[in-house]
Parts: structure tokens; C-alpha cells; sequence
């Protein structure tokens, strides 16, 4: 029941916010990337990893909030060089803080992919948000409601497909639970949804039309993308030897926990709306 209640709360709250867009939306990955970083740095910890946790958290907070101001056009770094300034800084506070026998090396890399994994995958739900099909608020959350949307329709299909009629471990060194045959039902399942939601949101909302078997593919590209960040995240925890990412969401676990497969989806959704020639998505 606990964890029923914190989706209806959480899932309305973050459409609307979505619909919203602009600095509240900005803002809500903000606060989900500075969680999501202080998890990720909690279990490279548990892993004997020593990174710069105050340092990561920051910048990856700071992250979407810099899309947003690039979009507006305040701020425009080449991000190339803003990257190659980020890892100068990090080995600047690496020669300060972590000496030799301080391992500098493992604490330069897990701060640099806690910062990528966090703030970086979830700016992309900003850049979805507004990409160049969302030209009206409604547009917008068609758009990134998409990779939101099928991300959860894949994590229900796994779970009741593989507790149905699971047999299989997909990959029990990482994560036992999971089953081959939950896995082919959340790419089916997904494949179906996609084609349900290009017809019934984007359609009517984007004006966005997609050939069926174009949308048959992007949902079994998406629920791949999915099921593939929640077995990225299971091998870090099994690394660090840690159940959960964290007890933040009651009935939920961490925000890792429940942002993992929409970590690796909403880039991948990201790709296919901007390379038309692969999503051959066609303006009505």
C-alpha cells in the first residue's frame, strides 16, 4: 500500500511538472539528480570507492539546470570544453585531497561517472521536453512522456510476466530475480504500448505520426534501454554489496532504485526523436 501511495502522489506531481516545464522542471531533476548522485556515491563507498561525494552531488544538480539556461540562451559553454574543464577540475582537487596512497584514480573516475550517470542521463528528460516537435506545452509532455511512460509499462511487464511464468534466470550473477521470459514480455508488451501511444498522445498532442512497424521497433528499443539501466544499476549494488540504493521512496527503495531504467531510456529516446532518418518520425 506504501508503495501504491507514493506513485499516485509522485507520478501526477511529475506530469504536471513536466506540462510545466521551464525552471520547475529544471529544478525537479535538479533535486532528483542530487539524490540520485548522493546514492550512487553512497554505494561506490560501500565499494571501497572514495569519491569526491559533496563535489559530484553539486555539479550534477547544477547540470539540468544548465540546459535550461542554455536553451534560453544565457548560457552557452562549447560543452566539449566544459567537459574537458570539469575532469581539470576534478584532478585539481584530486592533487589537494587524495594523495597516491589515497587512490586518486578511482576517486577522479567514480566522481566523473556519478556525475554523467545522474545529472547527464536526466538532463535529457529537459531536452526532450523541448525538443524541436514540442512546440506547445501538451506537445512537450507527449514527447517526453514517451520513454516515462513505456519505461514503467517495461518494469510492470517484466515483473508480473517473470513471476507468472518465469523460468529462466536472465542473468542470476547480477540480478537472480530477473527471468529471460520476463524479459521478452517487457519488450512485447512495450512493442504494443508504443504503438497505442503514438496513436493516442503523440498523434492527437504532437501532431507526430509514426509507420506501425517504426513504433514496434522504438518500443522494443526502449524497453531494451530500460531493462539495460536497471542491470547497470544491479551490477553496481552488487559490487558494493548493497540491497537498495537507499530508503528515500517508502515501499520504493532509493531513486536509483526507481529512475534506473529511465536513466538509459531517456537518452535512447532522445536519439531516435532527433535522427529523424532512424525514428522516421514525419509532421502531419
Amino acid at each position: 500500500m506504501t508503495r501504491v501511495v507514493v506513485a499516485l502522489v509522485a507520478i501526477p506531481a511529475v506530469l504536471g511538472i513536466a506540462y510545466v516545464g521551464g525552471l520547475p522542471l529544471a529544478l525537479l531533476l535538479a533535486l532528483a539528480s542530487a539524490l540520485a548522485a548522493w546514492e550512487f556515491y553512497r554505494i561506490a563507498a560501500a565499494g571501497a570507492y572514495d569519491p569526491f561525494s559533496a563535489l559530484g552531488i553539486g555539479i550534477s544538480a547544477l547540470t539540468p539546470i544548465a540546459v535550461h539556461f542554455f536553451r534560453l540562451g544565457m548560457f552557452k559553454p562549447p560543452v566539449i570544453a566544459l567537459g574537458a574543464m570539469l575532469l581539470v577540475a576534478l584532478f585539481a582537487v584530486a592533487i589537494f585531497r587524495r594523495p597516491p596512497e589515497g587512490r586518486p584514480i578511482g576517486a577522479i573516475a567514480s566522481t566523473w561517472l556519478g556525475i554523467g550517470y545522474t545529472g547527464g542521463l536526466l538532463s535529457f528528460a529537459y531536452a526532450l521536453r523541448y525538443h524541436n516537435y514540442t512546440v506547445t506545452p501538451a506537445a512537450g509532455l507527449a514527447v517526453v512522456g514517451y520513454p516515462l511512460i513505456l519505461t514503467w509499462i517495461s518494469d510492470t511487464a517484466a515483473f508480473f510476466v517473470g513471476r507468472s511464468i518465469g523460468r529462466r534466470r536472465l542473468m542470476p550473477r547480477i540480478s537472480p530475480a530477473k527471468t529471460v521470459e520476463g524479459a521478452v514480455g517487457a519488450v512485447a508488451t512495450c512493442m504494443v504500448a508504443s504503438v497505442a501511444y503514438v496513436h493516442l498522445v503523440l498523434e492527437p498532442l504532437a501532431s507526430l505520426s509514426v509507420e506501425a512497424v517504426v513504433a514496434l521497433l522504438v518500443g522494443a528499443a526502449l524497453s531494451i534501454a530500460v531493462q539495460a539501466g536497471d542491470l547497470a544499476e544491479s551490477l553496481l549494488k552488487r559490487e558494493a554489496g548493497v540491497k537498495d540504493s537507499s530508503t528515500l521512496l517508502p515501499g520504493h527503495g532509493g531513486i536509483l532504485d526507481r529512475l534506473d531504467g529511465l536513466l538509459f531510456a531517456l537518452p535512447t529516446a532522445y536519439l531516435l526523436f532527433t535522427f529523424p532518418h532512424v525514428l522516421l518520425f514525419v509532421t502531419k
